[in-house]
Formats: C-alpha cells, sequence, structure tokens
C-alpha cells in the first residue's frame, strides 16, 4: 500500500502543477500576439520591451527567436521558430511520462499486493487447516484492497494524463497559428516575400 499511496501523490503534485503551467493565459496569452504587433507598427521595435513583453510564457519564448532572425528572412525566422518550438513542447510535456507510468503500474502494485495477501491466506490456510472460514474470507477480501487501492489511483491518473496531453497538443496548435502569423506579419503575406 506504500507505493500505492506514493504514486497518489505524486498523481497529485504533477497534476497540479501541470495544470498551474499549462494555463492558456501562462502558455499561450491571446494578447501577446497583438501586443508585439502594436510594439513592431509603431516603427521603434525595442528589444528590451519586445523581451518584456514576451517573459514568462512558452508563446513569447517562440516569438523572441523568431524576432531575433526575422532579418535574415521568412525561411530563417520560421525555422529559428520551429528549433526552439520543439524545446518548448518538451517543456511543456515535463512529467506527463512520469504521470503515464504512475497510471500503468498503479493496478500493477495493487494487483502485487493481492497475489501477497493471497499467497499470506494460504500459507495461514495450510497451517492452521480451514477451521473458522470466517478468517480465510477475511484475508481475501483483506487481499483485495490493494488491488480496489490500485484501481482508485490508476484510473485518475489516466483521466488526467489523457486531458493533459490533449492540452499540451491544443496549446501547441494555438502556439503555430500564433507563430506563423507573427512570420507573415514580419515578412507579409504568404503570397510575398
Amino acid at each position: 500500500m506504500v507505493p500505492i499511496g506514493l504514486c497518489s501523490v505524486a498523481t497529485i503534485g504533477i497534476g497540479l502543477e501541470r495544470l498551474w503551467a499549462l494555463r492558456v493565459g501562462r502558455a499561450a496569452p491571446q494578447s501577446l500576439l497583438a501586443d508585439v504587433e502594436g510594439e513592431l507598427q509603431q516603427g521603434e521595435a525595442d528589444s528590451q520591451r519586445l523581451s518584456e513583453l514576451c517573459a514568462g510564457c512558452h508563446l513569447g519564448t517562440i516569438f523572441l527567436a523568431g524576432l531575433a532572425r526575422a532579418r535574415h528572412g521568412r525561411e530563417a525566422m520560421k525555422e529559428a521558430m520551429e528549433d526552439v518550438a520543439a524545446t518548448v513542447v518538451h517543456d511543456m510535456e515535463r512529467y506527463l511520462t512520469a504521470l503515464g507510468t504512475i497510471a500503468a503500474i498503479s493496478p500493477l502494485l495493487g494487483l502485487l499486493g493481492t497475489v501477497i495477501g493471497m499467497i499470506e491466506v494460504f500459507r495461514v490456510l495450510v497451517e492452521d487447516g480451514i477451521g473458522n472460514p470466517g478468517v480465510f474470507a477475511s484475508g481475501i477480501s483483506e487481499a483485495l484492497v490493494t488491488t480496489a487501492a490500485g484501481l482508485a489511483v490508476a484510473i485518475p491518473a489516466l483521466i488526467l494524463h489523457r486531458y493533459l496531453l490533449r492540452k499540451v497538443d491544443d496549446l501547441v496548435v494555438v502556439m503555430e497559428r500564433q507563430s506563423t502569423r507573427l512570420v507573415d506579419l514580419m515578412h507579409g503575406d504568404r503570397g510575398q516575400s
């Protein structure tokens, strides 16, 4: 039960941290592109001001990489943004593998606990006989508690894992759209170079 308890604590910790880190306002603020566009339209786009606007969010990190390479052309800007985006996506997926692992191993830990409990029940049965069926049934019932506990941890962990993966995917789509719009803003429409 101790490993299952640790898995439940880890699930809660990872879930809260990732839900906080993947908020839309923190990962990809909706107003960021408009703010950057406003700075660029003023004609005196100060790199310090752009850095302040883009600080603290994943989309801002991608924007800064693209803006740093904007003067080298559309393709260089897109390539720089794609390179940084790979790192950003990796950061957004942090701990999700651990959460998926917890969802996968918790039922197995519960099953292991049940098997160990059943081995103990049968050991007692061999030593003392089946004189009291109530003790035998009680031992089996006790052994099954670990399976229930493992499932009670695994089900929410799996739901949370799937939800967070979907959230990362949704944020990636938003960031791709915003990044494309920034490239178009810096280098004209797609038809123009």
